[in-house]
């Protein structure tokens, strides 16, 4: 994409494009009002993303490279 900023329901297709990252808009949706989502700057009453925070976002939300699941809690 070549947009600075995404609106909500463009960020689903985003994560999943850029990062491989399924996310549920309904999802973004509660991350929004309880927390724990991407960072987001409002435009009057419109929440748009910035793509540098929304890949800061998702490259925290992945773990370390593995090369089996015994290693994934260590």
């Amino acid at each position: 994409m070549d947009k600075p900023r995404l609106r909500r329901s463009e960020v689903p297709g985003y994560l999943m494009e850029q990062h491989g990252i399924p996310i549920a808009l309904a999802t973004l949706n509660k991350a929004a009002t309880v927390g724990g989502g991407p960072p987001m700057q409002y435009a009057g009453r419109i929440p748009l993303y910035h793509v540098a925070d929304l890949d800061a976002w998702a490259t925290a939300r992945l773990s370390k490279r593995v090369s089996s699941t015994s290693e994934r809690d260590a």
